[in-house]
């Protein structure tokens, strides 16, 4: 195929069996590590030319961090790996046929494929809330809400219609897993400790924070004891918590339920499911539910030389009928797999069954607030599972450089309650929706778009 962007691949031929992998995210870059200096070309693709420790958006995006804290370079990471090629685009196609993954700068070969694409915000179908709603799922996402934050603030100063300014200091977070708890306090915190010193002229009991959850707990990935905690220690903080509310639409101005009346905002930040990314070329009898069915080797059922692991992947088991939980550990054990066997592959030697070891999960609310699950059925929260979940985001950034920034911000912010990053460097507009203030104030400030 000729390129569509006078580009090309440039990935030289060698007498090396090629593994092509798509995905940067935790389990792409632990097969690549576990495939060096093992005998094969590596070429790796993703549309971001870093790798994301995702379980810290939420940080960037309340202001906690700066974006670069919680990214590597993907080149950077694997500098000095022999054999070793970064291509900066997105797979527009997979021909399982013919061995080949296609991107707008041309097709290329494999002798093995990683698909490790993780996954996309699930919107259900419902086009209204993929338009107006705010995921956060990505670094532009988070820089999005960071921003949307900030602009609320300053259009709520300067609006003298308390209707409007109601609006727009009120957030509603959608999905109560980790992503939504974890948001949610931090936006409870600044709201306490920070935002009245930035705006002394705003009445933050106006500002109202909702965290809604379609199930009867939060947390549901998790023990009930760690949901019921999240839940106390969130409202103590000030978030008020829906359980069993279903939201039917969002307008940019209104957000709609089920069971509940509806509410006027101007930000709802959705993290109530994700899908799989889709990839073009892979047959149907391959997927469940946009996920890739996979053996006990993370090997496509039905394909010899291709294999999905993580988020987009579904391996049953007698332990998981609905396949593992989406969580960074089940990708990073699948690409360490994934790495050490494909020689075995190569050389025609049997591979073990992937088994995974849960590590347990931890959740936190706040400041001294957190919640744990750990191996052995031992459940408990509070500032030393805070701690624990500390020591492991830490633990697990992908660079010292990373675990260096994000440690120093911590240390800061947790003995003078300022987070410094409360900057819209990149003011986020949708110019589809206009937020709602009194005609007399926007006329003035028509240049100054929140929404």
């Amino acid at each position: 195929m000729e390129s569509r962007t006078g580009l090309s691949l440039n990935i030289p031929v060698l007498d090396k069996p090629r593994v092509v992998i798509i995905g940067g995210g935790f389990g792409g870059i632990n097969t690549v590590k576990n495939l060096r200096n093992k005998g094969f070309q590596i070429v790796l693709f993703d549309k971001h030319n870093y790798h994301t420790f995702q379980p810290l958006l939420y940080q960037v995006a309340t202001a906690g961090l700066q974006p670069d804290s919680i990214a590597g370079p993907l080149r950077n990471i694997f500098k000095g790996h022999d054999d070793f090629h970064f291509r900066l685009f997105k797979i527009t196609a997979i021909d399982p046929d013919r061995n080949i993954v296609s991107t707008e700068a041309g097709d290329l070969s494999y002798d093995y494929l990683v698909i490790a694409g993780g996954s996309r915000p699930n919107f259900f179908g419902n086009q209204k809330i993929e338009q107006y709603s705010l995921p956060l799922k990505s670094i532009p996402d988070a820089l999005n809400l960071r921003s949307q934050f900030m602009q609320v603030l300053e259009q709520a100063e300067m609006t003298n219609d308390a209707t409007g300014r109601k609006a727009l200091l009120t957030i509603v977070l959608v999905g109560g897993g980790p992503t939504g708890v974890d948001t949610a306090g931090a936006l409870a915190e600044l709201k306490k400790h920070i935002l009245p010193k930035d705006y002394p002229a705003l009445d933050f009991n106006e500002m109202k924070i909702y965290l809604v959850e379609g199930v009867n707990r939060l947390l549901p990935q998790m023990s009930e004891k760690a949901g019921a905690r999240a839940k106390r220690d969130l409202e103590k903080l000030g978030v008020i918590v829906w359980l069993n509310t279903m939201v039917l639409s969002y307008d940019g101005k209104t957000i709609f339920f089920k069971d509940q009346d509806p509410i006027d905002t101007s930000t709802v930040v959705w993290s109530a499911g994700v899908t799989s990314a889709a990839f073009p070329g892979l047959r149907t009898e391959w997927l469940e539910k946009g996920r890739i069915l996979i053996d006990e080797n993370c090997r496509v059922i039905g394909a010899k030389n291709i294999f999905a692991i993580g988020d987009i992947s579904l391996m049953k088991t007698a332990k998981y009928p609905k396949g593992h939980p989406g969580v960074a550990q089940v990708a990073i054990q699948m690409g360490k797999y994934v790495g050490i066997n494909l020689a075995k592959l190569q050389e025609s030697k049997p591979m073990n069954a992937f088994a995974y070891f849960d590590k347990g999960a931890l959740a936190t609310i706040g400041r001294g607030k957190a919640v744990a699950d750990l191996p052995g059925n031992i459940r408990f929260g509070g500032r030393l599972a805070w701690w624990i979940w500390l020591f492991v985001h830490i633990n697990y950034l992908i660079s010292f450089r990373n675990k260096l920034l994000v440690f120093a911000s911590w240390i800061w912010n947790y003995f003078t309650y300022d987070k410094g990053n409360r900057l819209i460097i990149r003011p986020y507009s949708r110019k589809d929706v206009l937020p709602v203030v009194d005609k007399a104030h926007s006329n003035k400030q028509d240049e100054t778009k929140i929404l």
